[in-house]
Parts: structure tokens; C-alpha cells; sequence
């Protein structure tokens, strides 16, 4: 067991709702058709002119407040994201400075799909436990929206912005990280992928032409790997913390598809009352999905001391793991 709490929760949505009968107005698609095959209602979106880190900061910022912490009692950042502010030098530096942390304030960009999250968070707890860190913020944040073909209904209605944050303590007693399973696949590399802009495949006239530059997914391949990879860490953590699916409280995954999502809870055996959803109104907003989730519960009273929750999520890559942690 790593013994930490968490101190504070936060997240951060823009203001713009987009709503599938927007969508329906502009493109070849329906709220039936969407709702159907994602559970998703409506999405926010991050305006034109709007820099994403700044959701990040907001979402580490009340955090920060929940905690009754200041910038000075962080320790070490940890940004999850899909798609970096800059290529050189990611996003982290930049959500620190907006945040105003001390110059030597340690941060870094953490990258697994959605799954990142998840990572993050245990690489938090290993830091906490080894005392490398006396606290962590660990953010996650997405703006895909600035990555889809607003032409491709096989995407461009799936996603959603937002930021959600942690601050992570070391702490005495029975709270903190009980179990963890984390997993890559290689083999999957090919079924979300954005093929161009890196070393690879520097984006060219030509890749911006065809698309290239832009969030590509394969749905069917997704859905079957993501089930089964939930399912394997989910288990795997529980085991590792001595425990069965009926010792969790709250079950927070990825929010990636409604039918995913059901899915894995019938797999489980899982009571539907302790799923949290809330892609309807959110969309798949990617690494911010867990941490989002986690803020409304927490705010909402529904998460009490001594409650387990878990944390699971699958990803790019493809990577997929658990978080099983004790409130």
C-alpha cells in the first residue's frame, strides 16, 4: 500500500455546449444516431482563440482551493495529455507558469492515451512513497476537438475538452494507493493514431491535404480491445489489494463510449450504481475523463472516507491499466 490522500479535486469545462442536434445541423448525422452508438448528448468545446493549458490551470487551481493549499505546496507536476502544447516543450512548463509555481518546482508530461491519467497517478504514488516529491498535482487535460475532421462523423462527435486535477499528499493511515495494474499492447499501435506531425512523419502540404494531421480511429477495434483490457487490469489491481469487485464503492472509467463502458460492468458483475457516467454530457475528453468524474463525485458528497474507488482506463497505444485507491 502507498499511503497518500487526496488532498483536493478540481476540473474545468468550457463554456461553449455543443449539443448532437448542433452537429445533426452541420453534418450528415442525428442525436439518434449518436446517442445510439456513444451515449453522448452533448459536448464542450474550447473556443477558437483559447489556449488549453489554461483548462489545466483552472482545473489545478480549485484543486488547489478544495485543498486549502497554495502553489507553494506543490511539489512536483505531472501533466497527462494526448496532444502537447508545443512538441518542444510540452505543455507541463506552461501550465506551471500559468499556475505561478516556484522556478525550481519540478514538472513533467506524462503520455499513454487516455490511460494517462491513470499512469500518472501511480507514477505520483511512487514518487510520494520513495519521498522523492512531498506532493504531487497531477493534471489531465485534452482538447481534441482542435484534432478532428469537423467532416468525419466517426469522430469529430465522440470528443469533448476539459481539464481535471488532484493534489496527492503522503498521509498516515488507511487512505491511499492499494493496487495497481498498468499495460501496453504495441500490436494495437494502429487504432487511434494521428500519423503525422512528429519525427516520423513530418506533417506536409500534402499530409494537411489528406487529413493526415488529424485524430484517425478504428471503432470496431477499439471497442474489442478496451473491454477486455479493463477487465485484465482491473482484476489485476483488485488482486494486488487483496480485494473482489464487490469491495468497490465507486467505479470511475474512461468515458469513452456508453457501450464500453456497460460492457466492462456486465463483464464484472458490476451494480450499474456504482458506475460513474457522465459522457452524455461531457463527450470523451480523453486523460481529463477519470479526473473530471472523480471532481463531480467529490463535490456531489458521494465519495465518503474509507470508500475504494477504481480507476481504470485504455488508451492510444495502446495502453490500459488501474488505480485502486482508498478515499
Amino acid at each position: 500500500m502507498i499511503n497518500l490522500r487526496v488532498a483536493g479535486t478540481g476540473s474545468y469545462l468550457p463554456p461553449t455546449c455543443v449539443t448532437n442536434e448542433e452537429l445533426a445541423r452541420k453534418m450528415e448525422t442525428s442525436d439518434e444516431w449518436i446517442r445510439s452508438r456513444t451515449g453522448i448528448r452533448e459536448r464542450r468545446l474550447l473556443a477558437a482563440g483559447d489556449v488549453p493549458s489554461d483548462m489545466g490551470v483552472e482545473a489545478a487551481r480549485r484543486a488547489l482551493l478544495a485543498a486549502g493549499r497554495t502553489t507553494e505546496d506543490i511539489g512536483l507536476l505531472i501533466v497527462a495529455s494526448n496532444v502537447f502544447e508545443q512538441p518542444v516543450p510540452g505543455t507541463a512548463p506552461f501550465i506551471s507558469k500559468g499556475l505561478g509555481l516556484p522556478g525550481d518546482v519540478p514538472f513533467l508530461d506524462l503520455m499513454a492515451g487516455c490511460s494517462g491519467f491513470v499512469f500518472a497517478v501511480a507514477v505520483a504514488g511512487g514518487m510520494l512513497s520513495s519521498g522523492t516529491a512531498r506532493s504531487v498535482m497531477v493534471v489531465g487535460h485534452e482538447a481534441l476537438s482542435r484534432f478532428v475532421s469537423w467532416e468525419d462523423r466517426s469522430t469529430c462527435v465522440l470528443f469533448g475538452d476539459g481539464a481535471g486535477a488532484v493534489l496527492l499528499e503522503p498521509a498516515a493511515g488507511e487512505s491511499g494507493i492499494l493496487g495497481v495494474s498498468l499495460h501496453g499492447d504495441p500490436s494495437k499501435v494502429h487504432l487511434l493514431r494521428i500519423e503525422s506531425g512528429g519525427v516520423r512523419a513530418p506533417s506536409t502540404v500534402e499530409d494537411v491535404r489528406q487529413g493526415r494531421h488529424l485524430l484517425k480511429m478504428e471503432g470496431e477495434g477499439v471497442f474489442r480491445s478496451a473491454v477486455h483490457m479493463m477487465v485484465r487490469a482491473s482484476l489485476e489491481a483488485l488482486a494486488h489489494a487483496g480485494l473482489g469487485v464487490e469491495d468497490v464503492d465507486w467505479w470511475i472509467p474512461h468515458q469513452a463510449n456508453v457501450r464500453i463502458i456497460e460492457a466492462f460492468a456486465r463483464r464484472l458483475a458490476i451494480p450499474e450504481s456504482r458506475v460513474f457516467v457522465n459522457i452524455d454530457r461531457v463527450a470523451n475528453t480523453s486523460t481529463a475523463s477519470i479526473p473530471i468524474g472523480l471532481d463531480e463525485l467529490v463535490r456531489a458528497g458521494r465519495v465518503r472516507e474509507g470508500d475504494v474507488l477504481a480507476l481504470t482506463a485504455f488508451g492510444a497505444g495502446a495502453s490500459y491499466g488501474t488505480v485502486v485507491l482508498r478515499w
